[in-house]
């Protein structure tokens, strides 16, 4: 028994050494206190109505998910997570940057965008040496741009435009060896553009319009080996010229100088081989077209209120993707010739549009009698009196009036039955769907190009739905460009949809990893820059415009994803406004008709002004006419007259319960894309 109870104990012995000689659980892993203290301090210096930011007290950053918050994956060598992305864009948020934002050493991504912020920009984010996106565009903010900023030699987009930002570029700008996109147009920026600027090799898009510059052309650009676009409108150099330099581009795309005091010259830029946008209007420029023929890419020359003389060139009749020439208020002579539409073999997608009116044009060289894709403006010239030229009055009256929002339409489901879709979740019928009748609820996202290298869109749809599809890896059918328009720029907004696809279950919903990776690959510019085409008869210089003029990566763009599918997927959901990038969310009322944007708009012809039957002040309202021939009465509000979400649903829900026979019944109601409308019994 002594020996038992001597084994017991020693076993007993061996167990608690055993215990003690075990290894204690790794720590779970937790975010760098540095790290967690500067978003702290972030925090505090802004202020967030919408309490988007209410999970920052709450646990670990990397680990609890923090809203905005994107962690690297792996532990860093000093045994910490480390925050590798700050997506804060589009919510509400006013307030500072604080300069702790500095302490974030491992950011790769920091996106104020579309923000409500003021202040300066703090000086600390120069030492992110990790940063490789600085989006800080659509903000408040002012001061000057710190020299700091020019550390950063990682960065590849830079994006402070529309702000209020003053001052001068620092040179420093000139140490940003990586970076593709400078964008720092509409601001309040005043100086010498640096020459050092020419220095970044790896400069695609070179953005500085609508600020206070002065000085003159950096001639020193023309060296850049990669740059697509220089645009530096609304500036003032008076007094300089464009150099000569310029000739020399091996790259460029677009040139656009328009409103800034030039004076000199037009120089010969034929030897730009893929220059395909070219704005000179709005100087001083005076002397002759240059005759020598520019690239056949070109789609948009505008030369207009100048001081131009002589005729216009020849090698304007050969330029097979032009689109728009605007020669107006210049002293030009001579014929008209007639030869620059009849040697173009349009498409049914193309349009050219020739504005000369203020000059001396004397005479028609060749029949006047444009294609209807061709819109000739002759008015103020002399030719215009000349009373015996047939249809030379067609050309010489106003121009009629152009709708500023367009809508792609499809017929495909002209024939689906009206809201034969659920209520509820957003779901409509899928465009280009092969099932017929397809109900799906899509993603909404809403783009603006910055600097798009064309005049009219509809030729480049095509290749576009096709570039943006490759890219995401979806099929063609999942992509609706629902509508866009061209705004003050020229910019063009565009609102997209992206469908589920249709697999064996005919799953009408994105799953969560599909919403997160289309997110991410908008959200981290990580479109790929190669843009492959079906369509030959668009030029190789164009899908470059397309591709790297206008769209996804490389392009000067903004773009804010909204997530709008099913209410399982989404939590806050932002009503904008049409001033906003986003598109709106569109909220749905049991028991009413919800009409899209779409279908109002195909109702009334766009809404025509022949449709239009009244006017108030609150909007006007149209005749429409929907597929199953019913008449009804659109009132469509005007933007100064938007209601809140909240006002114009009890409005909605309050028009649905009138029933009297002396009154008219509301048919149902549209509340997307920043519109508002109701339809009545005509």
């Amino acid at each position: 028994m002594i020996w038992r109870g001597y084994i017991l104990a020693l076993s007993f012995c061996c167990c608690c050494l055993l215990l003690l000689a075990a290894p204690a659980p790794a720590p779970a892993p937790i975010t760098h206190p540095s790290e967690v203290s500067a978003l702290l301090a972030v925090k505090k210096q802004l202020v967030d109505p919408k309490n988007n930011l209410r999970n920052w007290d709450k646990g670990d950053p990397c680990t609890s998910n923090w809203t905005g918050i994107l962690c690297f994956y792996n532990l860093g060598k000093d045994g910490y997570l480390h925050v590798q992305e700050l997506q804060l864009l589009n919510m509400n948020l006013s307030g500072t940057l604080a300069p702790e934002l500095g302490q974030l050493s491992h950011l790769k991504i920091l996106d104020f965008m579309w923000n409500e912020l003021t202040g300066s920009i703090p000086k600390e984010i120069g030492h992110i040496s990790t940063l490789r996106l600085l989006l800080l565009n659509g903000n408040k903010l002012y001061g000057s741009l710190p020299d700091e900023l020019g550390y950063l030699s990682n960065l590849i987009r830079l994006q402070l435009d529309q702000n209020n930002i003053s001052g001068q570029i620092p040179k420093t700008f000139a140490n940003m060896s990586c970076v593709r996109h400078l964008h720092l147009n509409n601001n309040s920026l005043a100086g010498q553009i640096p020459p050092e600027l020419s220095q970044i090799f790896t400069l695609l898009h070179l953005l500085l319009d609508n600020n206070n510059l002065s000085g003159y052309l950096p001639p020193e650009f023309s060296n850049l080996p990669d740059l697509r676009i220089l645009q530096l409108n609304n500036n003032d150099f008076s007094g300089s010229v464009i150099p000569a330099s310029y000739r020399n581009f091996s790259r460029l795309v677009k040139l656009s100088l328009r409103n800034c005091g030039l004076q000199g010259a037009v120089p010969d830029l034929s030897r730009i081989p893929s220059l395909t946008y070219l704005d000179l209007s709005r100087n001083h420029l005076a002397g002759p077209i240059p005759e020598n023929k520019l690239s056949e890419n070109m789609t948009t020359i505008d030369l207009s209120d100048n001081q131009l003389k002589g005729s216009i060139p020849g090698s304007f009749s050969d330029l097979p993707s032009l689109q728009t020439l605007s020669l107006k208020n210049n002293f030009l002579t001579g014929p008209v010739p007639t030869n620059i539409w009849q040697n173009m073999s349009f498409s049914t997608s193309a349009r050219l549009k020739l504005d000369l009116r203020n000059n001396s044009f004397s005479s028609i060289q060749g029949h006047l009698n444009p294609p209807v894709n061709v819109t000739l403006r002759l008015e103020g010239n002399p030719v215009c009196k000349n009373a015996n030229l047939l249809n030379v009055n067609l050309f010489c009256g106003s121009e009629p009036g152009e709708d500023k929002m367009l809508t792609n339409f499809n017929d495909s489901i002209a024939n689906c039955p009206i809201q034969a879709c659920p209520t509820d979740n957003f779901y409509e019928y899928v465009p280009a769907s092969p099932l017929p009748c397809f109900c799906a609820a899509p993603l909404r996202i809403g783009y603006r190009l910055k600097s798009p290298s064309f005049s009219y869109f509809p030729p480049y749809i095509q290749p576009l739905e096709v570039y943006l599809t490759s890219s995401l890896k979806l099929s063609r059918y999942q992509l609706s460009i629902d509508t866009y328009s061209w705004e003050k720029g020229p910019r063009l907004r565009m609102y997209l949809k992206l469908f589920p696809s249709i697999n064996v279950n005919h799953s009408s919903t994105f799953n969560v990893s599909e919403v997160q990776r289309i997110k991410h690959l908008y959200t981290s510019w990580t479109f790929p820059v190669k843009f492959e085409n079906e369509n030959q008869g668009i030029s190789k210089g164009i899908l470059v415009a397309v591709a790297v003029g206008g769209v996804a990566c490389a392009v000067a763009m903004s773009v804010i994803i909204t997530i709008l599918i099913t209410r399982r997927y989404t939590g806050n959901r932002h009503a904008m406004s049409r001033k906003c990038l986003s598109t709106k969310v569109s909220m749905r009322l049991g028991g009413v008709k919800y009409f899209t944007f779409k279908e109002m708009a195909l109702a009334t012809d766009n809404f025509n002004s022949s449709n239009q039957v009244g006017q108030g002040g609150y909007g006007k309202v149209y005749k429409g006419t929907l597929p199953d021939k019913t008449v009804v009465a659109i009132k469509r509000a005007e933007e100064g007259s938007l209601q809140g979400q909240k006002e114009f649903f009890t409005e909605i829900k309050l028009l649905s319960r009138l029933h009297h026979r002396n009154l008219v019944s509301l048919v149902g109601y549209c509340d997307e894309e920043g519109e508002q409308l109701n339809l009545k019994e005509a």
